[in-house]
């Protein structure tokens, strides 16, 4: 429209910092899932141990935090298994 079209610009895919380390060490993609599930189970030893409410709702966004950090390491990881 407006002569614009002819102006296809190639856009060049993002990548995070996290995804550029992984791609170029896959194994330190594998010690860091290890290392969150290593935590994530640390956290809910923690939370069915009990405690007062303020460490219990800390603990859980916690295990929210590394729960979410495992899903995006497995993807990163399966997509350098992929790829590679």
């Amino acid at each position: 429209m407006f002569g614009l079209e002819k102006e296809k610009k190639k856009v060049e895919k993002f990548h995070f910092d996290l995804e550029v380390e992984i791609a170029k060490n896959p194994s330190k993609g594998q010690e860091l899932l290890q290392l969150a599930e290593k935590k994530v189970e640390e956290l809910k030893t923690l939370l069915r141990a009990g405690g007062s409410n303020e460490d219990f709702d800390q603990y859980g966004m916690l295990l929210h935090g590394f729960s979410a950090l495992q899903r995006v390491l497995k993807k990163v990881v399966n997509a350098t298994k992929e790829k590679g």
